[in-house]
This record gives structure tokens, sequence and C-alpha cells, in this order.
């Protein structure tokens, strides 16, 4: 392995491990190719990140990251479809072919690639469908920011941060070692592509329903995909949550897109995380009362 990859590395750890760790890359890419090598370096990159920031399997960061991925996954993907099906909805309701214009269908394009990819990555399929799903987050981020500024217009702050939450949100996943990634459902090629169909279905499902207010729209097209997301990640997901700290990050994403989509401001927030805290100090009354005393 060449001398900067080793350098990626924290001091200690390279002199501890080194060693194996350039045996390793010389003997999974010795006769490799150009994308093979490329590729583990990558991996050995991300290592070495992880590494730096404490973010491994054995350190406590590590373990709270890999705990709330799944939750900031379904997260993702409530907020991927309720943006299809704002945008669809919308449509359906003007009535008017010229309201899709070029930065919709963007948006549609990038919404499909996040929602797809945390579903996919809920159905067993973690690491590809986490890739996806940040790169889907961040490239509907950037189109926002850059069509109006190619026409000469700036985003006001506030509306930068509305567009921070879903990538900080869909970049959390990533951050989860490779050995505590959630396992899913473990479901088969098949299962999965029906997945990402029914998936689809359902957001035209939801474009389809009218509602008698904004509000009540909001809460009906984020919350149902919440809860088929939330479904989705199953009880194996729950069962990680045995600490505060872990629930609260576990909730954190949520009160996140809640605050993009709209439905969380500034005077439901505080509300909102007393009802996060009161959550997160109920679960660990109900951890401790399972404990035997102990002098």
């Amino acid at each position: 392995m060449s001398t900067p990859l080793l350098r990626l590395y924290p001091t200690g750890y390279r002199r501890a491990f080194g060693d194996d760790i350039a045996e390793a890359y010389r003997a999974a890419t010795e006769g490799a190719g150009r994308v093979a090598r490329f590729r583990e370096a990558g991996d050995i990159v991300a290592h070495a990140l992880r590494m730096r920031l404490r973010l491994g399997s054995a350190q406590r960061a590590g373990r709270l990251f890999a705990a709330a991925a799944p939750f900031a996954l379904a997260a993702t993907a409530a907020y991927a479809a309720f943006g299809l099906v704002s945008v669809l909805g919308d449509w359906r309701l003007s009535g008017n072919p010229d309201f899709l214009v070029p930065l919709s269908f963007v948006m549609i394009g990038c919404d499909l690639v996040t929602l797809a990819g945390a579903v996919l990555a809920l159905g067993g399929r973690f690491a590809v469908g986490a890739r996806c799903a940040f790169a889907g987050a961040l490239a509907g981020a950037l189109a926002l920011v850059l069509v109006p500024l190619s026409a000469g217009a700036l985003l006001p702050p506030a509306a930068v941060t509305y567009l921070l939450a879903p990538v900080a949100v869909a970049a959390l996943p990533l951050a989860c070692p490779p050995d505590l990634r959630p396992p899913g459902r473990l479901l088969g090629t098949a299962a999965r592509t029906a997945l990402v169909l029914w998936t689809l279905l359902g957001v035209a499902a939801l474009t389809l329903t009218d509602a008698d207010s904004h509000l009540t729209a909001v809460l009906w097209r984020l919350g149902v995909p919440m809860a088929a997301a939330l479904a989705l990640a199953g009880r194996a997901a729950l069962s990680r949550l045995r600490t505060p700290g872990r629930f609260a990050l576990a909730g954190a994403p949520f009160l996140a897109m809640g605050y993009s989509a709209g439905v969380v401001d500034q005077d439901t927030v505080v509300p909102a995380l007393a009802v996060l805290a009161a959550a997160g100090v109920a679960l660990r009354l109900w951890q401790l009362r399972g404990r035997p005393n102990a002098r």
C-alpha cells in the first residue's frame, strides 16, 4: 500500500495495525484491475476516516450511529416520498402542464433515487442503498441551490437550513461501522424490486388523495410513508435503542425532516423536543425496571 494511504490513520492505530492493513491491501489488489484497486483504496480511506472520527465498532460513537442508522433511513425515505407527492399532487391540482418546469423534473428524479436507495437499504442492501439515498439527497439540495443561482437569484439563509437538514440526515447512515450495519429484512432481489415498486405505487396513491387543509395534507403525506418505513425497519432496529442517547439520535432525523417539511417550526420545536426527551427517559426507566436490584 502507498504510504499516503497509511498516513490517513491515527498514529497509534497505524503503528499497531499498519503492517496488517498494508498486507491486506496488497493481497486484495494483486493482479486486480484499476477499478478494483480504486475501490480498495476507497475502503481504506473510509476506514481511516472512521478511525480518526472514532466511529469504529469498538467506539461508543460508532455504536450510537449504528443504532440510529435505520431511523435516519426511514426519515429520509419519508421525506423523499413527501417531496414526490407534493410536486405531483400540486401538478395534478393545478391542471397546468407547464407547472412541471425543468427543476421539478430534476427534483422528481432526485427524490426517486433517494426513496429507492433508502428502501433498498432498509430491505437488506444497506451499503449501496445508503449511498444511493445520500447521493439523491445531495443532488436535490445542490439543484435547489444552483438552479436559482444560475438565474441570478440567491436563496435566503433560512432556505439553506431547510436544504441542509435532509442532506445531514441522509449522511448519518454512512457513519455506521460496516460490521454493525443493520441487517434489514434480508430480502431477495425479487422482493426488493417488488418493495420499491409498491413504494412508488403508494406514492402515486397519496398523490391522488386530497385533504381539507394544508397541514392535514402535509401530515398525511409525510406520516404515511414514515409509518411504512418504520415498519420496514422492524423490531430489530427498535431493539438497538438501549440508551437515551441512542433514542435521542434516532429521533432527531424525524424532527429535522418535520422541520424541512414545515410541520415542526419555532413554535412547535420545543414541545417536540420535550416529547422526545420524555420518551427517552421513559425508555430508560423501563429498562432499569427489568434489571435485578444490586447492592
